[in-house]
């Protein structure tokens, strides 16, 4: 006897873990890694804690939205001039991933690499100034 079950439509259905912060954009740089596909990354140096006591926790990104990987392209040469780049940021997928430290004054020593998707910017702005690329809301 067979079941005649209308086809169903239904999308994938994730869970998502979305952050949304401020922070520096870093090390904006195109990985080709052997045998895979090239993409975009970037490093954040997220801000938290008291205004007085600034901590960063930092996020090496994989950059996923369209929009941001080419606002990330034009804000390279100020990234690499060493201005102060600061952004307003949606992260998904976040993932820790250990490691062993190869050198430096904590050789040896295990440590966590926070991996995620940077989605879009909200905002930028280079050495205070408003960047005109984008046109949200600048904090």
């Amino acid at each position: 006897m067979s079941s005649n079950k209308p086809a169903t439509s239904e999308k994938p259905k994730y869970f998502d873990l979305n952050i949304n912060g401020i922070g520096y954009l870093n090390r904006v740089r195109e990985v080709t890694p052997e045998g895979g596909t090239p993409f975009l990354s970037v490093t954040i140096a997220a801000l938290r804690g008291s205004v007085d006591n600034v901590q960063h926790t930092y996020f090496d990104c994989v950059v996923s939205g369209e929009e941001a990987k080419d606002l990330a392209r034009q804000l390279k040469p100020a990234v690499e001039a060493d201005l102060k780049v600061l952004v307003g940021f949606h992260l998904s997928d976040l993932q820790a991933e250990a490691f062993i430290f190869k050198q430096g004054e904590r050789s040896g020593e295990a440590g966590i690499s926070l991996k995620s998707r940077l989605l879009r910017f909200q905002w930028v702005k280079v050495d205070g100034q408003a960047f005109p690329a984008v046109n949200n809301a600048v904090a």
